[in-house]
């Protein structure tokens, strides 16, 4: 079915005549909208519409609907302005009109959708009752089917947070996260991966560990996220050297060919109750331990590891402050991954200064290549990091005897032959220009000097993140904070302790604003540098 010969609406599909009732609720021309509604489906209705009038929808009311076959629950807004939707036609936004896989003008029903089932559940954990292994499944499938209003997601993750969940709930959350969606089976053992729960700046010792783990042989698929409130995450900064962003079938091409990939996982339909989720708990800077757990067990175990090293860093502005909280997560962890039958070993780190020198995608591929190639001016502490991770997870080999690994991943690192690894990865998936020694970085910039002489006693990972990002990163990948100084270094006043790069004069503003507030450096003498809680 075709809609008539009527004139066009914004964006050049046509509109048809008159809304046709079918099956399962009424026949309206589609509209992609250009709008980004972050991980959730919405819809967008013409007040004048006959369908909305019949229907009796209601503004924020879910919806179901369908077209080409498929079916999506969307949250329904109601607009006044045909310029937005046509009176006959059915908006949606960016990600919802993309799962339905149709062109503009292709012909949906709307109906009322029904309520989640799971509600009941959701309201017995607003009370604080202890939910079983079935009301956890029931909630995540509501969820990842979106179900679930932005209010009723905050509850569950409030609720979630407020009433700590028991690590059996735990166990139950991540099972259920893991069936919401698809599983990957890879065929063999083990597949290795490794994960960093957060919150350290230039943190980049997944572009190392992978191709030091892949040259000795081991599978290590290793599919990342973008950044959220972070000024870059893995995908970004390889995003920097090569396309990450590859269909699922080339992907596994890359894996099988070359034991490994650094590729952004959004495509692959992993644990899709997990992205919701982040949606609602990233804006409320909720990230209680149980919900941690979950996110990043289920995720792992969804793309097929059966291995995985685990980085909890421990620092005064890192997400885990103190040794006994981070031995309380590591136990968490352990717990569930055991339960879920996932090799897990957990490493607790110095989380006391961001990792490496630079922040922000470009800036942190400079460091990842610099190590790869041995440079002299590469990041030493990055340099570490990544070693003392690749040996953990060599020792998952049962032909490589405990304590043996660091050895082996310095030697294949000093060999080059994990730098050969990452540039056939990076050939692989598709290679962009990209030369450390000639960095294309932001246009504009601005160093902040020392206050004082002494040396560096503290860094806050926190307030260098948001410079970061205020200054633009990472969607502006040239955007950034270079690191001149560390924790310990001697310094006289005046001296710059990092340069701020920007291309836009307006980023540029908001990064001065956020140093003149602070700068996220304090000087002092050395007996004031904290502790390092380490297990290397």
């Amino acid at each position: 079915m075709t809609a008539p010969d009527v004139p066009n609406a914004p964006g050049g599909a046509p509109r048809p005549e008159l809304s046709t009732p079918v099956e399962g609720g009424s026949r309206l021309a589609l509209r992609r909208l250009a709008i980004d509604t972050y991980r959730e489906n919405v819809a967008y209705l013409h007040r004048e519409c006959p369908v909305y009038r019949a229907e009796g929808f209601q503004a924020l009311s879910k919806v179901e609907v369908r077209a080409n076959g498929k079916r999506i629950l969307a949250t329904l807004n109601v607009v006044d302005d045909e310029a937005i939707v046509g009176n006959c036609e059915l908006g949606l936004s960016e990600d919802a009109f993309a799962q339905l896989g149709v062109d503009n003008g292709h012909p949906a029903s709307v109906s009322q959708a029904e309520p989640a089932a799971s509600i009941p559940a959701l309201h017995r954990k607003i009370a604080g009752e202890r939910l079983e292994r079935e009301d956890f499944r029931a909630i995540v499938r509501d969820i990842a089917e979106h179900r679930y209003s932005k209010i009723e997601l905050t509850a569950f993750v409030v609720a979630t947070n407020q009433g700590e969940l028991d690590r059996e709930e735990v166990y139950f959350l991540t099972d259920a996260m893991v069936d919401s969606g698809r599983r990957l089976d890879w065929g063999e053992r083990p597949v290795v991966d490794k994960h960093c729960i957060g919150g350290i700046p230039g943190n980049r010792t997944s572009m190392l560990v992978v191709p030091i783990v892949a040259a000795h042989g081991m599978l290590c698929p290793k599919t990342s996220s973008r950044a959220i409130t972070s000024p870059a995450g893995t995908a970004d900064t390889m995003e920097v050297l090569a396309q990450v962003e590859l269909p699922e079938a080339a992907l596994a091409d890359i894996v099988r060919a070359h034991r490994g990939c650094l590729a952004w996982g959004g495509t692959a339909g992993l644990s899709p109750a997990d992205d919701v989720l982040i949606s609602v708990e990233r804006p409320l800077s909720i990230d209680s331990p149980g919900q941690m757990v979950a996110s990043i067990l289920s995720k792992k175990i969804a793309a097929g590891s059966t291995h995985l090293v685990l980085d909890i860093p421990v620092g005064p502005t890192a997400k885990v402050r103190a040794m006994p909280e981070a031995q309380r997560l590591r136990k968490l962890f352990e717990f569930v991954a055991a339960r879920m039958n996932l090799a897990l070993d957990v490493v607790i780190t110095d989380g006391r200064q961001p990792v490496g020198n630079g922040i922000g995608p470009v800036l942190e591929a400079r460091d990842v290549m610099r190590v790869l190639e041995n440079h002299p001016a590469a990041p030493n502490d990055l340099r570490q990091k990544a070693l003392r991770l690749a040996g953990r997870m060599l020792e998952f080999d049962p032909d490589v005897r405990g304590g043996d690994g660091f050895a082996i991943a310095r030697d294949i690192l000093d060999s080059g032959r994990a730098l050969a690894k990452m540039n056939a990865l990076i050939r692989a998936q598709g290679a962009r220009a990209f030369d450390p020694d000639h960095l294309k970085l932001g246009r504009l910039s601005f160093e902040v000097a020392a206050p004082a002489g002494g040396v560096v006693t503290a860094i806050d990972n926190l307030q260098l993140a948001r410079i970061a990002r205020l200054a633009g990163a990472p969607k502006v990948a040239c955007a950034g904070v270079d690191l001149f100084r560390k924790l310990g270094d001697p310094v006289v006043q005046g001296e710059p302790l990092y340069r701020v790069h920007a291309e836009y004069a307006a980023d540029l503003e908001f990064a001065r604003q956020a140093c003149a507030q602070a700068i996220g450096y304090a000087i002092g003498g050395e007996a004031e540098v904290p502790h390092v809680f380490v297990e290397f």
